[in-house]
């Protein structure tokens, strides 16, 4: 499956610490949106406890004008709160979400944990319906525990 023998090359990116954090980040991203034909928008958002807001760090995809989100408004949001896993198979049934695209189909959140404190989350859109499975729950947690590793 592509998403396992993408472990590889992830775990190089993120461990390369001739590289800043932020530019690791980034090229996570790239990675996973030239790699993962239905991951079109992949983006880290990070949480600022005090104001209760989220706010993007690295992304690839089109630009978006949410750049910074409140914890309970659309998925993303809704995650900061829930510290929960959070799939959208079809955006337009949901009625607590944050369009980005009208191409936009279906959604993946999956918190980021550092000691046990969500402190962001990767998001993940796209315009092809239904297309996450518990795979790529399973993949991104694994992700976003390696990427905590260098936060």
């Amino acid at each position: 499956m592509i998403l396992e023998n993408l472990k590889p090359k992830l775990t190089a990116i993120i461990q390369d610490k001739t590289v800043a954090v932020d530019h690791r980040l980034q090229n996570v991203c790239e990675l996973l949106t030239q790699h993962v034909s239905y991951y079109d928008w992949v983006g880290f958002y990070f949480a600022n406890h005090a104001t209760k807001t989220l706010h993007l760090n690295a992304y690839s995809g089109e630009p978006t004008e949410h750049t910074t989100i409140e914890f309970g408004k659309g998925i993303c949001g809704q995650v900061a709160l829930s510290n929960q896993n959070f799939v959208v198979p079809d955006v337009k049934a949901q009625d607590n979400y944050i369009a980005c695209s009208i191409s936009v189909k279906a959604e993946i959140v999956i918190p980021l944990f550092k000691d046990g404190v969500n402190i962001g989350q990767i998001d993940i859109d796209s315009n092809t319906p239904n297309p996450f499975t518990s795979a790529d729950e399973d993949f991104l947690t694994w992700l976003n525990e390696k990427v905590a590793t260098i936060l």
